[in-house]
């Protein structure tokens, strides 16, 4: 049973709905996003065309374009919110854009719509808008928040996954089904060559790690895996972590675990203080590739033109509010489940 289906990837970033999507056998056609430089490694990586524009400017006309008639039509959208940006801007204009999403789903009616996003989108009023447009559009629906670690993925990465039909009822197929095998730290980046704080792996540029004060090196080299700067000296602790308001942030200054998932991916990954981003045992915070490759991108991902600066902010960004990959094949592998059973069921009744 040969079953096509087109997509355009909304908000496509660097790609990581598309790498995944395309993995799945969905054929995405075009990505749409208004950073200019995610147009690279979106093209780079994907057999797909880049478009730098702002949904809200977007025309059905222009969709319609790259949707061939024999196909299934899919649209895809994750807006640029990671956990960490998010918390304290659930009044951001951002969240309004998934407005300018439903507005595009209603005027070409696809077959079949995903989104994906943060879990705090939930309880949003401009979340159940669009799921009461998309009902009103003739759309089953299902959503859920789930851990992308439960996936396959070696990150914990909570996110809301949607997935909408016109063709019949649809839902995320399970780990179960999927016969998933969980991943680790270890599986993901035991593999790479060590490197020290602020060294660059000269065969792969993005296997860089940030440079460490001498105050910082002291605190790595007394972190443990899984352990928190509450296992330093006393003389080691910041002293907004000795006052009562900052005891509970123990999250921060640590050590990731080899037998564990990585904590999630948020813009600032590459940076030691951030969060538990210290390698297990290597006294330096994870790599830009790291960090990657915790979201599901292969390991020769490329981010940037050979030889080009590479400026750790804006590729921590570029790889934090990235899709993991894993996520999007397994969004693509439904789809492609739901399609098959609509189609079973009609050959069934003819």
């Amino acid at each position: 049973m040969n079953i096509k289906v087109d997509a355009i990837d909304l908000f496509c970033g660097v790609g990581g709905l598309t790498y995944g999507l395309q993995k799945s056998g969905i054929d995405v056609k075009l990505g749409i996003d208004i950073e200019a430089a995610c147009k690279y490694p979106f093209e780079a990586n994907n057999n797909a065309k880049f478009l730098l524009k702002s949904v809200e400017k977007i025309t059905t006309g222009e969709l319609q374009h790259h949707f061939t008639q024999d196909s299934y039509q899919l649209l895809a959208g994750c807006q640029t919110f990671s956990n960490y940006n998010a918390k304290a801007r659930l009044t951001d204009d951002r969240w309004w854009l998934l407005l300018q999403f439903s507005r595009l789903v209603e005027e070409s009616l696809p077959d079949l719509v995903t989104m994906e996003n943060v879990p705090g989108l939930i309880k949003q009023g401009v979340f159940a808008e669009f799921v009461k447009q998309l009902k009103q559009n003739g759309y089953n629906i299902s959503y859920k928040i789930v851990n992308s670690a439960d996936y396959g993925l070696p990150q914990s990465r909570k996110r809301l996954v949607l997935l909408a039909s016109r063709l019949g009822v649809i839902s995320l197929l399970t780990p179960a089904e999927l016969d998933i095998k969980l991943q680790t730290v270890k599986d993901a980046i035991s593999m790479l060559p060590p490197i020290q704080d602020g060294e660059i792996y000269p065969a792969d540029p993005l296997h860089q790690s940030a440079a460490l004060s001498p105050l910082n090196k002291l605190r790595i080299k007394k972190s443990k895996p899984g352990g928190t700067w509450k296992d330093w000296p006393q003389k080691l602790v910041a002293e907004c972590h000795k006052k009562n308001s900052g005891k509970s942030y123990v999250g921060v200054y640590a050590r990731m675990e080899w037998n564990k998932p990585s904590p999630t991916m948020t813009t600032q990954f590459f940076g030691f203080g951030n969060g538990r981003f210290g390698h297990p045992e290597q006294d330096r915070a994870i790599s830009l590739r790291e960090g990657a490759i915790f979201q599901g991108f292969p390991i020769d991902y490329k981010f940037l033109p050979e030889g080009e600066r590479i400026f750790k902010g804006s590729i921590g960004k570029m790889i934090g509010n990235a899709v993991p990959v894993k996520l999007g094949e397994v969004i693509g592998k439904s789809i492609m489940a739901h399609i098959k059973d609509i189609q079973s069921l009609k050959s069934s009744t003819s």
